[in-house]
């Protein structure tokens, strides 16, 4: 999912600064398959140093940066929740350093010149003035005490359309859903309202103009963002209250069968490659698939996951977040840390690796992740279900998803429930070679028109 590699949380994180190291700096990481912009703003306080992150490539900006230090020309900061380090020494109004997440090391200079790049080449992004209706529009969360901010868009001002809800994937994501230059929803909504189906897509909690703060947010507590925006859409005079549906992508196919359970009169869902197995099974097939095609050997790739499923197995036992995060640590120090040593990692980045993945793993989101099972949400529902999968993802791997969803269908008597595997489709449903992540950004097309069409002909035979 989103979230599992989330490329868009994933590469965000680093932060560095000088003699008054105030003020912005900007960066750039080269990985394989991109490059991700950012921007670090530190902010000088009597304490010390405070950060925030912005990404812009992904169109995330404020994103908090929990530790930061800077000593001796030596900067370093953490960001435990995306098992991220970084450490660097400034020379020339110029620092220049390592960025560590998850076992991956790049190297990472910052300075006082902004970054300019080429506009990625996007040829289905539309372009304005668009034939439809647009609004910005925004809505409380009262349950959380959050406003969260959008667009709805129509096909025109006036009149009763059915409408749809898109619910992002995991990790923080703007309305666009904007990953490495992409923005799926974007083009998802612009298809969809071409149609005659209205949209409405909107800012995670905590990102762009939504308020809020992500990162302590579970999947459950995103849930009710989701039907926060079902309940505005029943306010508006141009929304058919009676054929409104919700579109879910990776984590936002486990939010929309738990929105349609809480709300019957949710007309359909369709589920974009939607988790349907439990949390930890899900990430050690991901795991194991991405590796593979990344080039790893099978036998270092069954260590890690042993090694994983021991720490995940840990999560689900406990509920203690201190618990969880030492019993993290002690499994990856153990079990972890030799093979890393083996792989020529200095031994003094292991133990900040170490405990940011601790971390991480104890951190709300994830440990809840962890022991979410949405197989059972998934026989609850009673509407009209669309699921539908790449075949070459690697992130929701589809067989093992499909599956579940038609055993989940079968089991509760709905009948009106629509499983396909669409040919060379990878997660963000891009037409694509190997269906690694790692394709992502260097793929022009961002959302494949054979998946467009499915969701498009499949609402509008729902909606008649």
């Amino acid at each position: 999912m989103n979230k599992l590699l989330t490329l868009a949380l994933l590469f965000i994180a680093t932060s560095l600064f000088a003699q008054d190291i105030s003020g912005p700096w900007y960066g750039q990481l080269v990985f394989p398959g991109g490059k991700l912009r950012i921007n670090l703003n530190i902010t000088k306080t009597e304490a010390g140093y405070t950060a925030t992150m912005d990404s812009p490539d992904q169109g995330a900006n404020g994103i908090p940066v929990p530790t930061i230090a800077f000593e001796k020309n030596l900067l370093a900061f953490g960001i435990p929740q995306g098992g991220i380090s970084f450490k660097g020494t400034l020379e020339n109004d110029v620092i220049k350093g390592n960025f560590s997440q998850n076992g991956n090391d790049l190297p990472l200079e910052l300075s006082r010149k902004e970054i300019v790049v080429e506009k990625a080449k996007r040829p289905q992004e539309p372009v304005k003035p668009y034939p439809y209706y647009e609004e910005e529009v925004t809505f409380k969360n009262d349950k959380a005490g959050i406003t969260l901010a959008g667009t709805l868009t129509l096909p025109k001002k006036e009149g009763n359309y059915p409408v749809v809800i898109l619910i992002s994937g995991s990790g923080p994501q703007n309305r666009d859903e904007e990953l490495l230059g992409h923005k799926p929803f974007l083009i998802l909504s612009d298809y969809l309202t071409r149609k005659g189906i209205g949209v409405l897509r909107y800012d995670d909690r905590g990102t762009a103009s939504s308020t809020g703060n992500f990162g302590k947010g579970t999947t459950q507590d995103f849930a009710t963002d989701a039907e926060a925006a079902l309940a505005y859409l029943k306010t508006r005079k141009e929304v058919n209250k009676k054929k409104i549906g919700l579109i879910g992508h990776s984590e936002g196919g486990i939010i929309a069968p738990i929105v349609a359970n809480a709300n019957p009169d949710v007309a359909y869902i369709v589920l974009l490659a939607g988790t349907a197995i439990p949390g930890d099974e899900l990430l050690l097939l991901q795991q194991f698939l991405i590796g593979k095609a990344n080039g790893m050997p099978e036998d270092e790739l069954n260590k890690l996951g042993a090694i994983n499923k021991k720490v995940y197995d840990a999560v689900k036992q406990e509920t203690d977040p201190a618990l969880i995060k030492k019993k993290a640590t002690d499994i990856y120090t153990a079990e972890l840390k030799p093979i890393l040593i083996s792989k020529g990692i200095p031994q003094d980045q292991l133990g900040p690796y170490i405990e940011n993945q601790a971390a991480e793993i104890a951190s709300p989101w994830f440990s809840n992740f962890m022991r979410y099972n949405p197989y059972p949400a998934l026989e609850q529902v009673k509407c009209p279900i669309l699921a539908l999968n790449g075949e070459k993802d690697l992130q929701v791997p589809p067989t093992a998803n499909l599956d579940a969803i038609k055993r989940a269908a079968a089991k509760s008597g709905n009948k009106k429930v629509v499983t396909k595997q669409l040919p060379n489709l990878n997660h963000l449903f891009q037409n694509s070679t190997t269906g690694s992540p790692q394709e992502y950004s260097d793929i022009e097309e961002t959302f494949a028109p054979s998946a467009l069409a499915e969701i498009s002909n499949w609402i509008l035979q729902q909606v008649k």
